[in-house]
């Protein structure tokens, strides 16, 4: 792709995701994203059909690259351990932190946050142990349960301005999962 034009579309999803921190999803219009951005309304068009779609594209985008972090294509398996994975992803959320805090802060990016917690719930459901402590437990409400507790952890990092780093919290979170048998690392 031409450079330019991934010039322009990065300088337009850098406006609406500043936008997009300051007010609510619905009170943003297209001539607020071209003043930002410093472009005519009508290049915007250009490359987006409205504000939805440039929404719907900067979430594909991000969750892709979420994706791949935590499955990436390269690997023997198709995904890293669960530790090494979730690293990635909050080193990941921690560079793109106002995108973040934009989808968390807009409450209706609800669709996002859904598929943050698929991404998490599988991943949790492929490593945990279902013996030991986990014998007796129903292995869905139990995926379930950990995976909440994990993104509500990063939600709450998230809307502080992330207090700490993405590797505290990988290992915070990490502990928490391993108390619960989720374990099944890769070597």
């Amino acid at each position: 792709m031409d450079r330019r034009i991934l010039k322009t579309r990065s300088a337009i999803k850098k406006a609406f995701i500043e936008l997009m921190a300051e007010k609510k999803f619905e009170e943003i219009t297209i001539n607020q994203i071209s003043e930002r951005a410093n472009l005519n309304r009508g290049t915007i068009y250009l490359h987006y059909m409205d504000k939805y779609d440039l929404l719907e594209k900067c979430i594909e985008e991000h969750s892709e690259v979420l994706r791949g972090l935590c499955v990436p294509e390269n690997h023997e398996d198709h995904h890293l351990p669960i530790r090494d994975s979730l690293l990635l992803a909050l080193e990941y959320i921690e560079r793109h932190h106002l995108f973040y805090y934009s989808m968390l802060n807009n409450k209706g990016m609800f669709y996002f946050w859904q598929n943050m917690q698929q991404m998490m719930m599988q991943g949790i459901s492929n490593q945990i142990s279902m013996d030991r402590i986990n014998q007796h437990a129903n292995k869905e409400i139990l995926v379930r349960f950990l995976t909440s507790a994990s993104v509500g952890v990063m939600e709450w990092w998230i809307m502080n301005k992330m207090p700490y780093s993405a590797k505290d919290i990988a290992d915070e979170i990490w502990l928490l999962l391993e108390r619960n048998q989720v374990q099944k690392e890769i070597v």
